[in-house]
């Protein structure tokens, strides 16, 4: 029979993130997180608080009993409803750039709070749209253009020189990715000459997704 520290595991697994990533997200410390997961402490109430609470789609009972499925439904109206961002029949789910990472550790599945949708016939097999901000990526793309983005599993092969959203350590990024000076690393480039290429580690990006198309802003 598994555990609630086997369930943790589980739930890393499934939403394909790293444990460094799980304890800056949540705010459980990497010391806790790793004592759970190697299952010498069982997790406190307030680790249980912190996963439930930044995974609204997290079935509480799974969590603590392991009965039930690992995502919860909705029972009543009062509950806020989980929308499966997996639905195309639902429109194009638009996410601010500053919540890119938190959708996708959410396995496409968030607590539909902030979250948009919008229907564009001729964005067929994207899975959101964002926004661009700042002058990075200007010219090619504006301060609040809207880019259609696919995702991508965390391990992709890189088409060189193609535009991509990242989900780093320092933030979500979109930007023009090259090769870099190893095979751990990328160069990531604006294409605003006044911002220097700089180079990442691959270890640093949790979600990938390719920019498919976009929308300019006039």
């Amino acid at each position: 029979m598994f555990s609630i520290n086997d369930r943790i595991s589980q739930m890393l697994d499934y939403f394909n993130i790293t444990r460094y990533r799980f304890s800056h997200e949540t705010g459980i410390s990497e010391t806790v997180l790793l004592n759970i997961y190697k299952g010498k402490n069982k997790p406190s109430f307030d680790v249980i608080e912190k996963i439930l609470n930044h995974y609204p789609a997290i079935n509480a009972e799974w969590l603590l009993t392991g009965k039930g499925e690992m995502h919860r439904t909705v029972e009543n109206k009062k509950d806020k409803p989980v929308y499966d961002l997996s639905k195309n029949e639902q429109g194009i789910p638009f996410i601010h750039l500053s919540a890119v990472g938190e959708m996708f550790s959410s396995e496409w599945r968030v607590a539909e709070t902030d979250y948009k949708t919008y229907v564009v016939p001729i964005f067929k097999g994207v899975d959101f749209l964002t926004g661009v901000e700042g002058s990075g990526m200007s010219p090619r793309y504006a301060p609040g253009d809207i880019v259609a983005c696919k995702k991508l599993p965390v391990n992709t092969f890189f088409q060189w020189n193609m535009v991509y959203v990242l989900d780093t350590d320092q933030g979500a990024l979109i930007k023009r990715i090259k090769k870099g000076k190893t095979d751990d690393t990328l160069l990531i480039v604006s294409e605003n000459t006044d911002y220097e290429p700089f180079e990442i580690n691959r270890s640093q990006i949790y979600h990938i997704a390719i920019v498919s198309g976009v929308i300019h802003i006039e």
